[in-house]
C-alpha cells in the first residue's frame, strides 16, 4: 500500500478565518486596516513568513521579524476558533486507514499550531508523521520537505494530496504522484484531481495503491 501524505490548510481543514483574524490583529497593532477573508485566502500556502510579507506588502509596508513573531504567538493561542474540518474528510481518512494506507501530514504551517489544531479537531490519531514548516530547513515546494515526512514514516511509495501548486511541485520533485484537490485555497495541476474527499480512495486505487 502507498503511504498517503496530506497537506493541512485548504486540504483537510478550512483554517482561513482564524489565520485572517491573527493577521489582522498584527496589522491593527501597527494601525493598518484589516484584509478581507478572501484576500487572506489568496495569501495562504507558502508559510507564515510569506503570509506576513504579503499582508504588509498589500499596505505598501515591509513585514519585520517582530510582526512574524507576533503573528505566530497570536495564532498559537487562537488556532481553532472558527477552523473546521471540511465535510467528508473524516470518513475519507477512516476509509483510507481501514484500507491499510499509512497516513502522514506535510504542511508549511509551523509545527506548533499544526499539532494544536490536529489535537483539538481529533485528527492527530490518523497520522503516523507530522512535518511542519519549521520542522526542517525546507518548505514545500522543496521536495526535501516532503522527503522528511516519508523518512519519518520509513516509506518510499507515496501519494501527496493537496490544494496548492506547492504540494504538486514537491511531489513532482520527489518523484511521487500528486492528487490536487479543488475545494481549497490554491491552484495547481495534476493528472489526478479530486473534487470531493469521497473521490480520494478511487483515485489512489487508480495509482496502483
Amino acid at each position: 500500500m502507498r503511504a498517503v501524505i496530506f497537506d493541512l490548510d485548504g486540504t483537510l481543514i478550512d483554517s482561513a478565518p482564524d489565520i485572517a483574524a491573527s493577521v489582522n490583529r498584527v496589522l491593527a497593532a501597527d494601525d493598518l486596516a484589516p484584509h478581507s477573508l478572501d484576500a487572506i485566502r489568496g495569501m495562504i500556502g507558502d508559510g507564515a513568513k510569506q503570509l506576513l510579507e504579503r499582508a504588509f506588502a498589500a499596505h505598501g509596508r515591509v513585514a519585520e521579524p517582530r510582526h512574524l513573531a507576533a503573528f505566530i504567538a497570536d495564532y498559537q493561542d487562537n488556532p481553532v476558533v472558527e477552523t473546521r474540518i471540511y465535510d467528508g474528510i473524516l470518513p475519507a481518512l477512516g476509509v483510507l486507514r481501514e484500507a491499510g494506507h499509512l497516513l502522514g501530514l506535510c504542511t508549511n504551517k509551523p509545527i506548533g499550531p499544526a499539532r494544536k489544531i490536529l489535537a483539538a479537531l481529533d485528527l492527530a490519531p490518523f497520522f503516523a508523521a507530522v512535518t511542519g514548516g519549521d520542522s526542517t530547513p525546507y518548505k514545500k515546494p522543496d521536495p526535501r520537505h516532503l522527503a522528511a515526512t516519508l523518512a519519518e514514516m520509513e516509506v518510499g511509495e507515496a501519494v501527496m494530496i493537496g490544494d496548492h501548486e506547492n504540494d504538486m511541485l514537491a511531489a513532482e520533485g520527489l518523484g511521487v504522484q500528486g492528487i490536487f484537490v479543488t475545494w481549497g485555497y490554491g491552484q495547481g495541476q495534476s493528472s489526478f484531481v479530486a473534487h470531493s474527499p469521497g473521490e480520494l480512495l478511487g483515485l489512489i486505487a487508480k495509482l496502483g495503491g
